[in-house]
């Protein structure tokens, strides 16, 4: 479980392809401080920690998650963000992320308004997933609000010190993200379906 705060950003160093699954080793501040076998987000995906040397650490991606998530898009160079599991006596200051992602989006503006980022986002309405105003939606791992909730789109404000430390500044028009739709919302549009 996370809440949707970002620790970190890491940066990938290496991609290592086996089979269907890739193996990405990320540098970060954390790193060193990761243990074999924990959860991590990256990007809001929850990724077991498989291997630590020095300031850099290795998780794999099967192909279920990298056909439903943006990590299959990833480079050599490229930033990601990172935060650890919640621990249970902690603030929850995001707010509930489980770090499954539902699915992708693709950004389709991106402006600034008197010194903050105002970025909307569009994705297929194949899975069902809705956003309300002034709901929570987890955007790239990010928890924030939406505003502008629409048929299969909605917008968020960035304030500046997030766009600076999460790979918000490296989002660009056409570019994927990964979304993870508010859990309670998920359950009531489930049951809605099985009442119906």
């Amino acid at each position: 479980m996370f809440t949707g705060i970002i620790e970190n950003i890491g940066i990938v160093t290496a991609l290592d392809k086996a089979g269907s699954n890739i193996t990405f080793s990320i540098q970060s501040p954390i790193s060193s401080e990761l243990k074999v076998d924990q959860s991590v987000a990256h990007n809001g995906v929850c990724l077991t920690i498989i291997g630590v040397e020095g300031n850099t650490h290795q998780v794999t991606a099967i192909d279920e998650t990298l056909q439903k998530s943006n990590l299959k898009f990833f480079k050599i160079g490229d930033e990601v963000n990172l935060e650890r599991c919640l621990k249970l006596n902690d603030r929850l200051d995001g707010h509930m992320v489980q770090g499954h992602v539902d699915q992708t989006a693709k950004c389709t503006e991106r402006r600034t308004e008197e010194g903050s980022w105002i970025f909307t986002f569009e994705y297929s309405s194949e899975n069902k997933n809705i956003t309300v105003e002034k709901g929570s939606i987890c955007v790239n791992g990010v928890s924030l609000t939406v505003i502008n909730s629409q048929k299969n789109a909605f917008s968020v404000a960035i304030i500046p010190y997030t766009f600076e430390h999460t790979v918000f500044h490296q989002i660009f028009i056409g570019d994927e993200v990964n979304l993870e739709f508010d859990i309670l919302g998920k359950y009531i549009t489930r049951w809605m379906e099985l009442r119906a």
